[in-house]
């Protein structure tokens, strides 16, 4: 009888420590604060990035649009896209160096947007041609919050947009071997993911959650939008979610 007792209440005890540990939620990520443009005379706009699954060194641009889709300004762009010099660019005595790399596949509808063409033809910024220091900062590696600042007053109507591609992302339909003699490609594979968030200051939200609108060109050979994203997987788990707020 008394070790029927004690195997109830072993029994008990770890029913018991187990819905205590279903209970427990992990902690919510510590996110990078970035500062850009802290000059600008315009609105205040953050965006909080909360990291997807897939989310592994991606990079990103952050601009301005008014409501019919003209590009207005740059609000963030990693130091490496604004000066199109790259930690890990060129291979030299068995190790990776600091170069710089022609990567028009990365974020071609902002490059475009943006449409400063480079000495080569290409939109993506070049050393001796950079995005301005106040619009850059480190490559973020987690979630992260960014606060920056229009350079003047915006219009009523305007929309934020988000930019976000990761390298060598494959899957069953953006394969390795899909464009064989596309360089560019194979380092992209699924296309840069675009992202909206539509803003009315007259009817202003506390907040905009933002949204995939379409894909970049897969080798960042034109600036165009493709709205269809069925083809994409884990490109979509990047971001968990992308949160705009106006200040």
């Amino acid at each position: 009888m008394n070790r029927i007792i004690i195997l109830i209440i072993i029994i008990a005890a770890a029913a018991c420590s187990s819905a205590t540990m279903k209970k427990k939620k992990p902690a919510p990520e510590q996110k990078t604060v970035i500062n850009s443009n802290v000059d600008g005379k315009g609105p205040g706009i953050t965006i909080e990035l909360t990291r997807g699954e897939s989310f592994y060194y991606p990079l990103m641009a952050v601009w301005i649009e008014d409501a019919e889709g003209n590009y207005i300004q740059t609000l963030f762009v990693p130091v490496s896209v604004a000066t199109g010099v790259f930690k890990y660019a060129k291979p030299e005595k068995n190790k990776w160096i600091s170069a710089p790399k022609r990567t028009p596949q990365i974020l071609p509808y902002w490059s475009h947007k943006r449409g400063v063409k480079a000495s080569d033809g290409l939109y993506m910024p070049e050393p001796q041609n950079p995005v301005a220091d106040a619009y850059s900062g480190a490559t973020p590696v987690k979630g992260f919050i960014l606060n920056s600042r229009a350079d003047k007053e915006l219009p009523d109507e305007f929309r934020i947009m988000f930019e976000i591609n990761q390298n060598w992302d494959w899957n069953n339909y953006w394969t390795n071997n899909k464009f064989p003699d596309d360089e560019n490609y194979k380092m992209s594979c699924q296309p840069a993911l675009v992202y909206e968030a539509r803003v009315d200051l007259e009817n202003r939200q506390v907040s905009y959650r933002m949204k995939p609108i379409g894909h970049s060109h897969y080798s960042g050979k034109t600036g165009e939008l493709f709205p269809d994203l069925s083809t994409l997987t884990t490109a979509l788990n990047i971001a968990d979610s992308i949160i705009v707020r106006i200040k």
